[in-house]
């Protein structure tokens, strides 16, 4: 992406499909703007599924019970699509023969556990995505052998912190090129007319099987006690699967003959995880069940739920491809697989061709590679966020109450947070919560693709959903009442230049004067909060080298100490001096 200057301007880009589809979604709720792969990679071990009397996130809700137990925020998965409100979700399973379990969701280890930290143990790599999502694509490694899931955590736990990790290639489970390549592609074939196609490559020696399992369920929001209407999975007469909920709409689900739908609901396993009385006869877990244990009356024989997964059986060759094929449109869209391949390689074209402006400053097919992965990355890195603190604090009436201590807890004093919204993240699988400071870089480089995202990304954290009523940004789930250098009138300045260069005019003047009054509470926070003396020296924070500093700058001092530090006051004179450069603009 180009980040001009201020005195340079280049004439527009030319108009691609995507750029016109873009052009028609300026509006965030606009149809090309409903679907896409926010999905999260990982929603267990985080704040919001954190129900425990001590606060210990990652040890409260582990990926072992994520198979099991439903979620009460979010959903993950693997190569994971949704809508925005994240009602309906889409992704796949995969299980080599030998797994002990269903592969659902990335592995990896937790904050504890890793001699460096939480650390994600597998191999994926987005390649490819436009900003409307019209066209999306991955590839996951999937090992033939079991995957060591207790060697990556036994040998992670006797190294130290001067040691390298020990990752999942040193296992040796990649030897003599025994995985599948499995390459996950979604292509719209229009705004709501979803297309999935998964190419599954054998590079071993040896032909192997292959369970590929797409997936699709909705996201819990009936087991709280809140009313919500509980949406139904049904299989139809004519092979296909009705989905209908009753926010979304009706949808259709169609697959090729050799598949079987296993369905069951979204549910807890309460005997499993809590070792109380079943509540449903067909769990979560009750597609695990059926093909790995072999318990095919784990699955509703009738054929109905609220989680649907298609089991395909795939004997690959060596060296071979298979290739499965999968469509979620609207139940009144003709029916039919017709020109899928053709739309899907459409799609792919129409990405290439609206990347091929950005990158014309790269001066390698490397480099094209790298920018054009670094903007796959971004893209398949957002997610939808959902987060009452009001809500979590106090529990839901559908549950027993929190334990003793919780509602006093972890961002009590920042009840006004409703979140629901798609985010950018700092990473979807170590880092599934937003950090404001990190969102704001983030959008800069959203805005070389998007501006209309970008923008919407900034306007987002000073929302009186997100702000705090004194002013405050929150920092991110763990406290949000940490302090993160403030750079979010540099970044609203960034993205309307680069805006502004890319389209040409005087840029959206209305964006700015948006964000400038908002900016103004949080400037007056700075300034009332955290000047100590009243001489215009600034402390505290989470500054710095972000995380890695040599203390918490943000923990309490002992009584009659202060901290004397540089960095804060500078944050803060660069926060001025934009919000100058905004004013003069305006």
């Amino acid at each position: 992406m180009t980040t001009p200057s201020d005195d340079h301007t280049d004439p527009p880009h030319p108009t691609t499909a995507e750029d016109a589809r873009l052009a028609a979604a300026d509006d965030m709720d606009s149809p090309w703007r409903r679907w896409g792969p926010w999905l999260s990679e990982r929603q267990w071990g985080t704040v919001r599924e954190d129900y425990s009397p001590d606060g210990d996130a990652w040890d409260s809700f582990s990926h072992d019970a994520a198979r099991s137990r439903a979620y009460r925020w979010g959903e993950d998965g693997l190569g994971g699509f949704c809508d925005r409100s994240q009602r309906i979700c889409l992704g796949l399973a995969l299980w080599n023969g030998r797994d002990s379990i269903l592969k659902e969701r990335l592995f990896g280890l937790t904050n504890g556990q890793g001699n460096h930290g939480e650390d994600v143990k597998e191999q994926y790599f987005f390649l490819d995505a436009t900003p409307t999502a019209s066209y999306l694509r991955m590839v996951y490694r999937y090992p033939q052998a079991a995957f060591p899931y207790e060697d990556l955590v036994e040998t992670n736990a006797a190294r130290g912190v001067e040691d390298r990790e020990y990752e999942l290639i040193d296992t040796g489970v990649f030897d003599e090129n025994r995985f599948f390549d499995v390459q996950v592609e979604y292509a719209k074939a229009d705004a709501e007319d979803i297309l999935l196609r998964l190419e599954v490559t054998n590079h071993g020696p040896e032909a192997s099987t292959l369970h590929l399992i797409p997936q699709a369920w909705f996201r819990n929001t009936w087991s709280w006690g809140v009313d919500d209407p509980r949406p139904t999975m049904t299989a139809g007469e004519d092979g296909s699967i009705e989905v209908v909920h009753p926010e979304v709409g009706s949808y259709r689900i169609e697959f090729t003959d050799d598949a079987t739908p296993l369905f069951c609901e979204n549910e807890t396993n309460f005997p499993k995880v809590f070792g109380s009385d079943a509540t449903s006869p067909h769990p979560k877990d009750a597609i695990h069940e059926a093909i790995v244990d072999g318990r095919s009356e784990a699955v509703n024989p009738d054929g109905h739920g609220t989680k649907v997964g298609l089991h395909h059986v795939l004997e690959v060759p060596a060296g071979g491809t298979a290739t499965v094929r999968v469509r979620f449109a609207p139940v009144d869209a003709a029916p039919g697989l017709k020109g899928f391949d053709e739309t899907v390689d459409r799609r792919r074209a129409e990405c290439d061709a609206f990347h091929r402006p950005h990158e014309v400053k790269c001066e390698s097919d490397d480099a094209r590679a790298v920018l054009r992965q670094a903007h796959a990355g971004m893209i398949w890195g957002c997610q939808f966020y959902n987060y009452d603190v009001r809500r979590w604090l106090e529990g839901d009436p559908g549950q027993p109450p929190p334990p003793r201590g919780h509602k006093n807890g972890r961002n009590h004093e920042w009840t006004h947070i409703a979140n629901h919204d798609v985010l950018s993240m700092p990473d979807a699988w170590e880092y599934p919560w937003y950090a404001t400071w990190d969102s704001a870089f983030q959008a800069v480089t959203f805005a070389g693709i998007d501006p209309a995202f970008a923008k919407r990304q900034l306007l987002l954290f000073v929302d009186d959903r997100y702000m705090h009523p004194n002013g405050e940004l929150p920092a991110y789930e763990w406290a949000f009442g940490d302090v993160n250098p403030p750079v979010h009138a540099w970044a609203a300045w960034r993205t309307f230049q680069i805006e502004r260069h890319a389209k040409g005019g005087s840029g959206d003047i209305d964006f700015l004067k948006r964000i400038f009054h908002r900016l103004l509470l949080n400037f007056a926070w700075w300034v009332n909060r955290k000047d100590a003396e009243g001489h215009n020296i600034f402390d505290g924070g989470f500054l710095g080298l972000d995380n890695i500093g040599a203390f918490d700058r943000s923990a309490p001092l002992p009584e009659g100490w202060r901290l004397q530090q540089a960095d804060a006051t500078s944050w803060v004179a660069a926060f001025a001096l934009k919000m100058m450069r905004i004013a003069l603009e305006l």
